[in-house]
């Protein structure tokens, strides 16, 4: 599956920026696992002197954004989980905000954000691979927005695609 196959009713118009952001190129769980070496082998072509780098005070820096990126996956993956097993419970959102606030990433290597962010994508890639079509399909909410299981997949890769592009624009 493609992410030009997606209706426009699974998922919120939010995240249309990022589903535009994935290759129709590959399927799902191939791009899954493609684009996690993709930007790993892109962060670790970063100067050093850059992980702590902010363009604009209040901004996040590298490291912030990589535990992100980490959080919102696993996040993202456990809404498809719970989605994918028919689980109707209304899902709350997030405040990406505060969880940059508590995570301490500038407190860690880039090492250990790389380790941890190959080690979520790892679960992630194997968790998505358990999904059969029909549970792909499946609907569910997550902070009052309806969402399928394979659109949240799409999300992961676009929302990763879109902080790498932030990346080359404003902090290379």
């Amino acid at each position: 599956m493609k992410p030009t196959e997606l209706q426009p009713t699974e998922y919120a118009p939010f995240y249309a920026n990022y589903i535009t952001q994935v290759s129709n190129q590959y399927s799902l769980v191939e791009e899954l696992e493609i684009s996690v070496h993709r930007l790993i082998k892109f962060v670790q072509d970063i100067p050093l002197d850059k992980f702590d780098y902010r363009y604009a005070e209040g901004k996040w820096t590298i490291k912030d954004i990589l535990q992100h990126i980490i959080d919102a996956e696993r996040i993202f993956a456990y809404r498809a989980l719970r989605f994918a097993r028919n689980d109707k419970t209304d899902l709350p959102g997030f405040e990406e905000n505060e969880y940059v606030d508590e995570a301490n990433a500038n407190n860690r290597t880039i090492i250990q954000l790389l380790t941890e962010l190959s080690a979520v994508r790892h679960a992630t890639l194997l968790l998505f691979k358990t999904f059969s079509d029909s549970q792909l399909l499946r609907m569910g909410t997550a902070n009052n927005n309806a969402m399928s299981v394979r659109a949240l997949g799409f999300v992961i890769i676009g929302h990763q695609n879109h902080h790498q592009r932030v990346f080359q624009e404003r902090y290379l």
